[in-house]
């Protein structure tokens, strides 16, 4: 976030006349001044079980609030963004890649049912930039606003040597809660159920590598140029954040009943959707029943990408899947339309047969 700037020493000679860790490179007050300007986003984020402020050495979140849960099992998840932090580097925009990794993290942790509590945040820099590791953070709070949880601490690690002045990586790592009985996961899918898409607000955070190959370094294509089909710059494009679904899936199970959910993110929808299938059982999913965006038809066709091979890189437009049982589909659309969501009927759960795998996809994209 990062509550503590990196005080480690990095690993240099000493030069005649003595050493500073200035003249190593380290910027110790450009990183006081960072944490001064992020302060205000990690109030935002404030839940009450939270203790104490920015700048401890390590974060305090009271557990007395789990009392109320009779068997509380904590869960846990950690993950960074992938090379989209280049395209964000390259656009000079920094106050939406901190969105994605609170997606990234706690829609992990919401796919068991789980209530995302707090997250911790790791910002690795060549060069501390005190408004850009700001801009940083912002986006970092504004999603875990979102996602209903607090940012209780992190890191901002300035690596001079390692990573160019410009460079920069971001992890975070965050904490969910979900009572034992209502544990969510494959053990409660039965032949039948029905298998719910919602929509993906992009390309979200995976995938970027191959994008950026076919894009940017093959087809040449500029960051700043407008694209037609898009209907804005290809930036603007790549950069667009990635949907936080985390309280649209906690407001479902209060809602409808629900057996799992899957969060489609790097392996593409049915490497993902198989992960929660039990053995014996298949999940069939038509891919009729909706349009990817224009983005995933751009890099298929710039790129000569087959269809199979995007399907098995990009979440083509479906960023999470709900699995509930048939009875409970119309209530879980509606309370999934009243929160804004795009959702639909995407497939079903069937007997698997001698050679099926877990999940697949079947048909043509409507369109």
């Amino acid at each position: 976030m990062s509550a503590v700037f990196d005080q480690s020493t990095p690993s240099t000679g000493t030069p005649e006349g003595g050493a500073s860790y200035a003249a190593a490179g380290v910027d110790i007050e450009a990183g006081d001044r960072a944490v001064e300007l992020m302060k205000e986003w990690v109030k935002k984020t404030r839940r009450p079980e939270v203790l104490g402020g920015l700048g401890g050495f390590a974060g305090l979140f009271d557990a007395s609030a789990l009392q109320r849960y009779e068997r509380p099992l904590l869960a846990s998840a950690t993950d960074g963004v992938g090379t989209k932090v280049d395209i964000a580097r390259r656009m000079g925009v920094y106050d939406t890649i901190g969105h994605d990794l609170v997606a990234m993290v706690m829609d992990d942790i919401v796919v068991c049912g789980a209530e995302p509590l707090f997250m911790t945040d790791y910002i690795c820099v060549g060069k501390v930039h005190p408004e850009r590791v700001a801009a940083i953070v912002k986006g970092i709070a504004e999603g875990c606003v979102l996602a209903g949880c607090a940012l209780v601490g992190g890191e901002t690690a300035e690596h001079p040597g390692l990573l160019g002045p410009d460079d920069f990586d971001v992890a975070g790592a965050g904490t969910g809660v979900v009572e034992a009985d209502r544990l969510l996961g494959a053990e409660r899918i039965r032949k039948g159920d029905a298998v719910i898409a919602m929509a993906a607000s992009g390309l979200h955070s995976n995938g970027y590598s191959l994008v950026r190959h076919v894009l940017l370094d093959r087809a040449n294509l500029g960051l700043d140029q407008h694209i037609e089909e898009l209907g804005r710059t290809l930036g603007e494009e790549l950069l667009e954040p990635t949907k936080i679904y985390s309280l649209d899936c906690l407001t479902l199970t209060r809602t409808a009943e629900v057996h799992a959910f899957s969060h489609i993110t790097g392996g593409g929808l049915a490497a993902n959707l198989a992960r929660v299938i039990p053995d014996g059982l298949h999940a069939v999913v038509d891919r009729s029943t909706w349009t990817p965006g224009p983005v995933f038809d751009l890099v298929g066709r710039t790129g000569g990408v087959e269809r199979l091979e995007l399907e098995k890189t990009l979440n083509m437009g479906v960023g999470m899947i709900a699995i509930v049982p048939e009875h409970s589909t119309d209530v879980a659309l509606t309370a999934l339309a009243d929160r804004g969501v795009e959702a639909w009927v995407a497939g079903e759960i069937t007997d698997r047969g001698d050679h099926e795998t877990g999940a697949a996809l079947v048909g043509d994209y409507a369109g």
